[in-house]
């Protein structure tokens, strides 16, 4: 059993210093819980505060008055980078607790404009991939990031078992492409840091995301009043052995501050990817030429 706590945590608005701190304990917590992997909501660093003084966030894109430019500007500066106190608090951490730890933060990037970002660090505190945010929401606060280039999947060793993560953020999960090549290059589970109101809609899109792939993914959200809570994780595993429906949720979260543990067995999850017709099984890329076509028009 592999089992992953969801840290449906209340950030300290961009108080760094004090969300390192908290995020040190609630990591504390879920190791005492048994947890093999603690996954923090999106962009933990600064707790996801959106920068003021920008009421026209689209016109923010090159044509910035000086008051957005400054705003922009003072909310781009509290980016970190990866061998940053920041994160290299929580790799001596996770060392620590011999436990790995999906961390999240704004990103200094030498290329220009920062990247939301998350880091999984292993057992062993080394960092075993860094994936920025592919679908960054450009109609919002980050048009003022650099968006991420790939998608990454990295064997994790926990204390039982090695298992091939990968990760997308929040807005990510919306493009059925982004799991779908998290899928291709082997993942068996996927990690997915938000922070927007999770409903039915989405919770339903999610667990798609699992079903299709075949694959377990794992959703950790801030709690409400700072989003909606409802952190969320599904096994993957859609049909029992005798071909019956199955519900694949292993964890669901309400609103309220807390850690909520997603147990995946990973034996059952290979068997049922080995024998069902989703996933890799059955596609046909020969027909797909549209998916990868630059032409974008309105649906």
């Amino acid at each position: 059993m592999l089992q992953v706590a969801l840290l449906q945590i209340s950030a300290h608005a961009a108080d760094q210093e004090a969300n390192r701190r908290t995020g040190d304990a609630w990591c504390r917590k879920a190791k005492a819980l048994g947890a093999d992997i603690a996954l923090f909501p999106e962009m933990w660093n600064i707790g996801y505060t959106a920068y003021a003084g920008c009421p026209n966030l689209l016109a923010a894109v090159g044509r910035e008055k000086p008051v957005e430019r400054a705003a922009r500007v003072r909310w781009q500066a509290q980016a970190v980078g990866r061998s940053d106190p920041f994160v290299t608090h929580f790799q001596r951490l996770a060392a620590e607790l011999d436990m790995a730890i999906a961390v999240t933060y704004l990103e200094r990037w030498p290329g220009g404009a920062p990247r939301n970002t998350v880091s999984l660090i292993d057992r062993r505190g080394e960092i075993a991939f860094t994936y920025a945010k592919v679908h960054t929401c450009d109609f919002d606060m980050e048009a003022a990031c650099t968006p991420g280039e790939d998608f990454y999947v990295a064997p994790l060793r926990t204390a039982h078992d090695t298992v091939d993560v990968g990760a997308m953020i929040c807005f990510d999960r919306e493009f059925p492409e982004s799991a779908r090549i998290l899928m291709l290059k082997g993942a068996e589970l996927v990690l997915v840091p938000n922070a927007c109101e999770m409903e039915a809609n989405r919770l339903s899109q999610l667990g798609a995301r699992a079903f299709e792939n075949m694959m377990g993914v794992a959703l950790a959200n801030y709690p409400a009043p700072q989003q909606n809570g409802r952190s969320v994780a599904f096994d993957g595993i859609a049909f029992t052995d005798e071909g019956r429906s199955r519900d694949m949720c292993v964890a669901a979260a309400g609103e309220e501050e807390g850690i909520y543990l997603a147990r995946f067995d990973l034996d059952v999850l290979r068997t049922y990817r080995a024998r069902e017709v989703w996933g890799n099984a059955f596609r046909r890329p020969h027909r797909y030429a549209p998916l990868a076509s630059m032409d974008v028009r309105v649906p």
